[in-house]
């Protein structure tokens, strides 16, 4: 199908992967809008977003933006609506059987949602299915169930709803576990309450694409050899990788809670048993997503295809090896790691490796983002706290 003239709308401009995404739809012939809510936002900056809508697109104003992408949406000027973070996407899903009446929605029904943006629902399908993860307490409500539970010490709290590692700690005993909750206010069902798995290996990301059949379209597999914060962040340095079991045991979530579209499963390997195992699901496509383009790999087609009712593109094989650096996080990591000098690859390695903003047909968004992150790295910080 000749997807020429389709409207396009992204619906966070300020997400990273909206950059090569809105490339791809314009290569395709696409007329490609985009919600920015700050001039600073990469698309309001990018060459290729043929309409920038300056508006309401703030996840500390949920309802707002909720209000503003209806508004746009019921002009039914577009032809599909693509989310870029789990907030746009929650957005889109719990809303998409009033805005399918507008226009098409590149997420997921929100019962299908919910199980893959719960870390908690993403681990209870794990273990049902016997696909590796961490164990993980089922349904906490009380701390005792903690506490008189089998799990080892030391273990992972976080929230249930969340990116980027906010709110993730390691509690190393039951003693630093009461201390944490001991003043009694917060809700335990918010919360995961899993074993630990020693992070003295590499992390995986793995970018899936799977049709209305529930078939799986792509399979993209990279690892995370760096990471800021250092101690739990966002990934520095993508490389892709050969990796059939890490495929396999997220193929069996997927096709478990009948996902279709693009998703990205965030694994860790561990050195105990040499397995690599899943942590959550990223309910959208991949923040890295651009490693997929350069292996070889079109989710924005995909993407299409699937909408638009097609036979969606498989992609049988992809380029191992392709590196995908963010220049801005990765200087912070190595600024602020011990191991600066011990990396592998080194950190002064550019071979095969492209950045994750900067290209030279479209240079504007990588000044945008090194400002735009540098006003927001305080308020980031405090966030992991």
């Amino acid at each position: 199908m000749n997807f020429y003239g389709k409207r396009i709308l992204i619906a966070e401009g300020r997400a990273r992967q909206s950059l090569p995404l809105s490339r791809a739809f314009r290569n395709l012939g696409c007329n490609v809008s985009a919600l920015c809510g700050s001039k600073l936002d990469v698309s309001y900056a990018s060459r290729f977003i043929n309409n920038k809508i300056l508006g309401v697109c703030d996840n500390e104003r949920i309802d707002e933006t909720t209000k503003q992408l209806k508004v746009l949406i019921e002009t039914g000027i577009y032809d599909l609506v693509v989310p870029t973070t789990d907030f746009s996407a929650s957005i889109l899903s719990k809303n998409k059987s009033y805005l399918s009446k507008y226009t098409k929605v590149a997420s997921n029904d929100w019962d299908i949602f919910r199980i893959a943006s719960d870390k908690l629902k993403t681990m209870e399908v794990c273990m049902r299915e016997n696909i590796p993860c961490p164990f993980t307490l089922s349904e906490v409500t009380d701390l005792n169930q903690v506490l008189n539970s089998h799990i080892r010490f030391p273990i992972v709290v976080k929230p249930r709803i969340g990116y980027g590692a906010i709110g993730f700690k390691i509690i190393q005993s039951k003693h630093q576990l009461v201390e944490l909750f001991k003043d009694g206010n917060d809700d335990l069902s918010l919360y995961v309450f899993q074993e630990f798995i020693p992070q003295t290996d590499i992390q995986y990301e793995c970018a899936m694409f799977m049709d209305d059949n529930n078939d799986v379209k792509t399979s993209v597999v990279f690892s995370k050899n760096r990471w800021f914060p250092i101690d739990g962040g966002s990934s520095t340095l993508n490389i892709t990788v050969n990796r059939p079991d890490i495929v396999k045991s997220c193929t069996q979530l997927l096709k478990a809670i009948h996902w279709h579209g693009a998703a990205d499963i965030d694994l860790i390997q561990d050195p105990r048993d040499n397995l690599a195992k899943i942590m959550e699901i990223n309910p959208r496509v991949s923040g890295s997503v651009k490693i997929c383009f350069d292996a070889g790999v079109n989710q924005a087609l995909q993407m299409l295809e699937l909408a638009f009712g097609e036979p969606v593109t498989k992609y049988e094989s992809y380029e191992a090896g392709c590196r995908l650096r963010c220049s801005q996080s990765d200087l912070l990591w190595f600024i602020k790691s011990p191991n600066r000098f011990k990396a592998s690859p080194s950190w002064f390695s550019c071979y095969n490796t492209r950045d994750q903003i900067f290209t030279l047909s479209d240079p504007l968004p990588w000044f945008v983002f090194s400002l735009h992150g540098l006003l927001d790295y305080k308020k980031e910080m405090n966030k992991r706290k």
